[in-house]
């Protein structure tokens, strides 16, 4: 079976134009595409949450899709990694019009993903470098990462609410394991929320 699959990012491009590029090129190698899959989508999306998902689950062992360019999968470098990486495990051809790649399970095809793989590659360390010199420059500028320490306010507290109740169920001898079944938490919860109270470092 030979799929087309088109896709366009905005209502205002026509599909028409990709339509015709695979047409044409289809027939200079005499195929023809017995199915088509179009989609007005952003290529950010992953493909699960396009019509190229249900399309991708359609193709068996010898099928053929072809595309106009690669960034008509995707517009991250990693998503077509992926997907070709797939295309390639279900023994299914890929054919560009515009680069004019063709993948399958052949050593050309082998080589290409290995280059697109180690661009790959490439592209996480550099985004993890830039990740790493970015917070260092925030460091150098005095910025605090992380969570921020000391204590949080009282009133983020979950018990905040019932602290007089709760204060007032202590000092009436109430066990902790009690006032915890209460409010449905832990016995370190309201042990903590207790001593921030009173300022004690622990009760017993």
């Amino acid at each position: 079976m030979i799929y087309g699959y088109i896709r366009v990012s905005t209502d205002k491009q026509t599909v028409e134009n990709q339509r015709f590029e695979i047409k044409r090129f289809a027939k200079k190698r005499g195929m023809v595409v017995e199915k088509w899959t179009s989609e007005t989508v952003s290529g950010t999306k992953k493909a699960n949450e396009r019509l190229l998902g249900n399309l991708l689950k359609k193709l068996n062992k010898g099928d053929t899709l072809i595309i106009s360019e690669l960034s008509r999968l995707g517009r991250n470098l990693l998503q077509i990694m992926s997907m070709l990486n797939y295309l390639m495990e279900n023994e299914t051809t890929l054919l560009t019009v515009k680069e004019g790649y063709e993948l399958g399970n052949n050593i050309n095809s082998k080589v290409l993903a290995f280059a697109f793989g180690l661009s790959a590659e490439i592209e996480r360390n550099l985004i993890s470098q830039r990740t790493k010199e970015a917070l260092a420059r925030k460091k150098a500028e005095g910025i605090i990462l992380g969570r921020p320490k000391g204590l949080a306010n009282l009133q983020t507290y979950k018990l905040y609410p019932h602290q007089l109740e709760i204060i007032e169920l202590r000092n009436s001898g109430l066990s902790l394991e009690k006032i915890a079944r209460k409010y449905k938490v832990n016995r370190s919860t309201v042990t903590k929320f207790i001593t921030r109270i009173n300022g004690e470092k622990r009760w017993q």
